[in-house]
C-alpha cells in the first residue's frame, strides 16, 4: 500500500507545503551533471564514469549580479541524457521501499525520468537519469519528480555504497 503524502513528508527535507501532493512529495532539481567517461559494473564491483557539473545560465533577476543566486539557475538542456541530483533528503524507513515518478510536466516536454528502487534504510541525495528529446529549460528548485513510500517486507535494511550519498 502506498502511504498519504503526508506521511512521505516525515521523510523529506526539507519540504514546502506546496511540494506535499495526496500521494507523495514532490522533490526539486538541484543541479544536473553530464557523464563524460566510462563506469563500469562487474561482479566484483562498480565504477562510476567521470562526471562533470553542467554549468547554468544565471537567470538575473534583480538590480545587479550580486542579487543572483544558485536558485536563479537554469539548465539549457539539448537532447542527450543526464544525471539530475534532488535537493531533497529523503529517509526512507523500515517496513517502506521508496520510489520516484517523473512530474507530468517533464513528459509533456519530451523528457524522461528513469530511477531505481529505494530500500529500505537509505538515506541521502539521491540522482536519476533524464533522458531529454527534446530542448528544454529546467531551473534549479523547479520539481522534476515525485517521491512516494509503499509498505513492503523486507530482510535487513540498505547498507550499500549509496547510503547518505550527496551528503
Amino acid at each position: 500500500m502506498y502511504r498519504s503524502g503526508a506521511f512521505v513528508a516525515d521523510h523529506v527535507t526539507p519540504t514546502t507545503d506546496e511540494q506535499v501532493q495526496p500521494n507523495g512529495v514532490d522533490v526539486t532539481l538541484q543541479a544536473v551533471y553530464e557523464q563524460r567517461e566510462p563506469g563500469r559494473i562487474g561482479r566484483d564491483g562498480k565504477d562510476i564514469g567521470t562526471r562533470h557539473r553542467r554549468p547554468a545560465d544565471p537567470v538575473v533577476e534583480g538590480e545587479s549580479i550580486d542579487e543572483v543566486t544558485d536558485e536563479n539557475e537554469t539548465y539549457y538542456l539539448p537532447p542527450g541524457g543526464y544525471i539530475v541530483q534532488y535537493a531533497e533528503i529523503v529517509s526512507i524507513p523500515d517496513d517502506h521501499i521508496g520510489f520516484i515518478y517523473p512530474r507530468s510536466s517533464l513528459l509533456r516536454n519530451s523528457c524522461m525520468l528513469d530511477t531505481a528502487v529505494w530500500d529500505a534504510g537509505y538515506e541521502g541525495k539521491g540522482e536519476g537519469l533524464l533522458e531529454v528529446h527534446h530542448d528544454i529549460e529546467i531551473e534549479a528548485g523547479a520539481r522534476i519528480a515525485q517521491f512516494v513510500l509503499a509498505e513492503a517486507d523486507h530482510e535487513g535494511t540498505y547498507d550499500g555504497s549509496y547510503q547518505r550519498e550527496n551528503l
